[in-house]
């Protein structure tokens, strides 16, 4: 039996919301081959990440290596690097010509710093190039951009800013604002948006990765970019609405959501918008 495969590389999370653990289990959701090359360990739990433990850069050039040079791998997924060496390092062992989702991740959901200010220079100029998608939140859109992303106007003009350093496709997601959940797609020079009804569940840890590791998965499985952002953006509201409660903090995302039973029927678009 032949499955499909994708990658992750990434931190491990021990409380199994985020991170490698979170993307591991996406990919399993989607009948999706799952491996995995960790960049860092993290102490933390549902109350926050207390401390971060960066991989030495050859191992993690070990791992990736020894993987693509046995397993046929569909689709990659980047999340946390961590520290500048790491990121070099990753950005020298991937060629590009597999599809890379990459997830910029610059901060822990309860503000701890996850990537130092020279890695992101490094993984602009040495990785969005090799990116099919990069798919920032608005804080990080902020920072990648050189301003302030508070509105839907301004996700357009930081989705295309953000699309000039290099990725083929930016993805910047709007689910820290109010109303719906509305995420802005820039591809080929043209606007996508994906839409959900907001869900209230404060169970949301891991969120990004999930969501990335979602996208990352429909690529493995040979889907078009826009189908599987569409696909992923389903999932993701899905497995937020049915959010779980794990901890004395905000729980995690409900991965196996569709497993058992908990699955909510989410309206879910993409339409070509006019920019203003």
């Amino acid at each position: 039996m032949k499955i499909p495969v994708a990658l992750t590389i990434a931190g491990s999370d021990p409380s199994g919301g985020a991170g490698i653990q979170a993307d591991l289990k996406t990919f399993a959701a989607h009948r999706v081959y799952g491996v995995s090359a960790i960049t860092a360990l993290t102490v933390q739990n549902t109350q926050g990440v207390q401390e971060v433990f960066p991989v030495e850069p050859y191992q993690v050039r070990a791992q990736i290596l020894h993987l693509l040079a046995d397993i046929p791998v569909q689709a990659v997924k980047l999340g946390m690097l961590g520290v500048t060496a790491v990121i070099q390092t990753v950005a020298e062992v991937l060629d590009g010509n597999i599809p890379l989702v990459l997830d910029p991740v610059m901060l822990s959901s309860s503000g701890k710093p996850l990537l130092e200010r020279s890695g992101i220079e490094i993984m602009v100029r040495q990785l969005f190039p090799k990116a099919l998608l990069v798919t920032p939140n608005l804080a990080e859109a902020g920072v990648l951009a050189g301003r302030s992303v508070t509105n839907r106007e301004e996700m357009f003009q930081a989705a295309r800013t953000i699309a000039g350093l290099g990725p083929k496709a930016v993805l910047v997601k709007g689910g820290h604002l109010s109303g719906e959940a509305e995420d802005i797609l820039y591809y080929q020079k043209d606007y996508m948006t994906f839409s959900s009804e907001r869900q209230t569940n404060p169970n949301t840890h891991g969120t990004g990765c999930t969501y990335a590791s979602a996208i990352a998965a429909n690529l493995a499985l040979g889907l078009p970019l826009a189908e599987s952002i569409g696909r992923a953006k389903t999932y993701i509201t899905g497995a937020i609405a049915a959010g779980l409660e794990i901890g004395k903090g905000p729980g995690p995302t409900n991965h196996f959501f569709r497993m058992y039973g908990d699955e909510q029927k989410s309206e879910v678009t993409g339409q070509n918008p006019e920019f203003l």
